[in-house]
């Protein structure tokens, strides 16, 4: 009896089948080709971003630290999705062991934990920046900043671990095929034959308070940015800070959005098809938008672009000759 038990408790499934878009597969190069430019497009313009920031004294201010750091996050969190939806893309639905699945899903909920913070933290400093521009050197300090990135790591690392430990206790005796194109905590759970209802609940409440606690702080930040910038004498003052507020306030809209779509209702059962769609917007699209919106739009970071350029434009011509 006691040997029957231990084999019912054993997680009896070691690999699983990542399904992807079986009603599009006929399509998959071409879509294979989209998103790999697409996944090139995000890595080389977060890259940039990154090391424009390190080489350019200039650029190594609170706003820059944070916004490298987002894009050090955000290169990480699409790479662990996108290459093996590409893989899914040219060659069908694809195999994956339990224990990389596990690691794919606490890599992309990691890292996209990370990305709500940092995106909270962002907005602080923006609201700083606007709103007490006096006091913005001595409040956001490179001190201040490098303790606001600790802390968004180290509320992600358990809240993430503790969830995809709890997932891995749960017993996999039927059905292999996830409905998804990443190991997605939602359709993975769906798959135990376990009681799920306590893991459910707790992705729920995990899911609300990491969304929930980035919005809030983001939302109170831009609405005081917005009530400063409707102050501001100038006509043109206000349009310019508008159409940036605008471009940040779409990219939110978009992770939020699909975010709350995805992870905030009680049974992770309902709407696991749609749910592969609204992924694409936070794994494919925000990510191909945030280097242009946050970072490249900007004239200090154009500066600093030619002037790297023109330093290597130089060397070249000096090594030639």
């Amino acid at each position: 009896m006691e040997i029957t038990m231990e084999v019912r408790n054993e997680t009896t499934i070691q690999e699983f089948i990542l399904e992807g878009f079986p009603a599009i597969q006929a399509l998959g190069n071409i879509f294979f080709l989209i998103h790999l430019l697409a996944y090139l497009a995000s890595i080389t313009g977060n890259v940039v971003i990154i090391t424009i920031t390190w080489v350019d004294h200039r650029l190594q201010t609170p706003m820059y630290i944070l916004l490298s750091t987002f894009s050090f996050s955000e290169c990480c969190f699409i790479t662990s999705v996108i290459p093996k939806l590409l893989s899914i893309f040219l060659l069908g639905r694809q195999p994956i062991s339990f224990t990389a699945c596990l690691i794919q899903a606490f890599s992309f909920f990691f890292f996209g934990s990370i990305i709500f913070f940092l995106m909270a933290v962002m907005s602080l400093d923006r609201y700083v920046a606007i709103c007490k521009p006096l006091h913005y050197p001595t409040i956001m300090n490179p001190k201040t900043c490098f303790l606001l990135v600790i802390a968004c790591l180290a509320l992600s690392f358990p809240l993430i671990t503790g969830l995809v430990v709890k997932v891995s206790q749960l017993s996999f005796c039927g059905p292999h095929v996830i409905p998804h194109f990443f190991c997605d905590l939602g359709p993975l759970i769906h798959l135990s034959c376990s009681d799920t209802r306590p893991t459910e609940m707790l992705t729920l409440v995990l899911a609300l308070f990491v969304l929930i606690t980035s919005l809030i702080i983001t939302t109170i930040a831009y609405s005081n940015i917005v009530v400063t910038v409707l102050r501001l004498p100038s006509a043109k003052e206000k349009q310019k800070a508008f159409s940036t507020c605008s471009s940040h306030l779409m990219v939110l809209f978009l992770m939020y959005g699909s975010s709350v779509f995805i992870y905030v209702k009680p049974k992770q059962t309902n709407r696991l098809d749609s749910n592969r769609e609204a992924a694409l917007v936070n794994t494919v699209v925000t990510p191909l938008l945030n280097p242009v919106i946050y970072t490249l739009r900007n004239k200090q970071v154009h500066r600093a672009l030619r002037e790297a350029l023109l330093r290597l434009r130089l060397q070249k011509q000096s090594f030639g000759g």
